[in-house]
């Protein structure tokens, strides 16, 4: 078995997607899919949304840094709607284009191997 799936059985899957948000530069986004493979399986993408809807902790688990695969803040954004998190992006220097986010200038760089198969 190998090091990441033992670690994925000691844990839930949230807490395993909120280890993974955490490390979200400030300024920096990742996409669902993205936080999903970094924390244990790229088909966890919608299990990051719902993490994500019912973060305990939005001081340290900085949710507002996740977007979707397009660069698009979610309608539904937890914590006072689309535009509070894009008022909380724009205010760590993140940048929009056309409502989007700039994903080649601002989405966070960390891969895993999953993700380069």
């Amino acid at each position: 078995m190998t090091k990441q799936k033992e670690q994925t059985q000691e844990k839930s899957a949230f807490e395993l997607i909120y280890e993974v948000v955490k490390q979200i530069p400030e300024g920096c986004v990742a996409t669902y899919g993205q936080v999903a493979a970094l924390a244990g399986s790229r088909r966890w993408s919608r299990v990051v949304g719902y993490a994500l809807h019912a973060n305990p902790d939005p001081e340290h688990i900085p949710c507002h840094r996740v977007v979707n695969r397009l660069g698009e803040v979610s309608r539904a954004f937890a914590f006072g709607g689309e535009n509070r998190q894009i008022q909380l992006l724009e205010a760590e220097g993140v940048e929009f284009v056309d409502g989007k986010v700039d994903l080649k200038r601002f989405q966070w760089k960390r891969v895993t191997l999953e993700m380069m198969e």
